[in-house]
């Protein structure tokens, strides 16, 4: 049993590998279709030698026990409170889908007025946004909207819904609008698109909908997998208007 944990371990951490570096997209086929060989192949091309050996075991050994990571990195903020390793655990939080921890490591490295605050932001605003804690979004959300970072970002897509949850529609207008660019951010445009239709602006919500269904026809295979449900709902609510 433990061998096959270990497999799929191996087997994750390449996929994981192979996306994180932009390797070419056969290797996914091989990885994935090739459950032990192809992995084995992978690592020894792609990923094993000595130097970094050490850090692969360790990485695998936090996927089969991602709660251990965090044992870990509690121990290591222990021993030196520093804003690298505060930064280091809060980020294993949000790994291990533990927002309110997360949040917590977050705004104390606030504290470090040394530091740049704009990475402990922007995982401000996509945690509270996780918890649907519109207001935490909102407010860290604007202590870097002036940021070059912000435009067109995961966070203005977040801070421009929490803006029409608390019933801002103009301003929420304001941010999503900046996220509609063609052949990009279809999810994100899909919600731009819903929000014209929820605010009686038929016309404008159909026109940006017609405008991703036509992109969908020009996507590669992988990416129309990739955004498969977003292209379904896309026609759905054509259909329907």
């Amino acid at each position: 049993m433990f061998r096959y944990y270990l497999i799929i371990a191996i087997q994750g951490y390449c996929l994981y590998h192979i996306y994180k570096n932009k390797k070419p997209y056969y290797w996914y086929f091989v990885v994935f279709f090739i459950p032990i060989l192809g992995p084995i192949i992978y690592f020894i091309i792609n990923i094993y030698n000595k130097r970094n050996a050490e850090k692969i075991q360790n990485e695998i050994t936090h996927i089969i026990n991602p709660t251990k990571k965090i044992r870990d990195l509690e121990k290591k903020l222990e021993f030196s409170d520093s804003y690298s390793n505060r930064i280091e655990l809060a980020d294993a939080y949000v790994d291990n889908g533990d927002m309110p921890n997360a949040i917590v490591n977050y705004k104390c490295t606030l504290k470090d007025i040394d530091q740049n605050d704009l990475y402990a932001r922007q995982r401000l605003v996509l945690c509270y946004f996780q918890i649907q804690d519109y207001v935490g979004v909102i407010e860290h959300a604007e202590k870097i909207e002036n940021k070059s970072e912000f435009k067109g970002s995961k966070q203005q897509f977040c801070y421009g819904l929490a803006l029409k949850e608390l019933g801002k529609v103009e301003q929420a207008e304001e941010q999503l609008k900046q996220i509609d660019r063609p052949y990009s951010n279809y999810d994100e445009r899909l919600e731009l698109a819903k929000f014209y239709l929820e605010n009686n602006r038929v016309s404008e919500g159909k026109e940006l909908l017609i405008e991703i269904s036509d992109e969908s026809r020009h996507m590669t295979k992988p990416n129309r997998r990739i955004y498969r449900n977003t292209i379904i709902e896309v026609e759905r609510l054509l259909k329907s208007l």
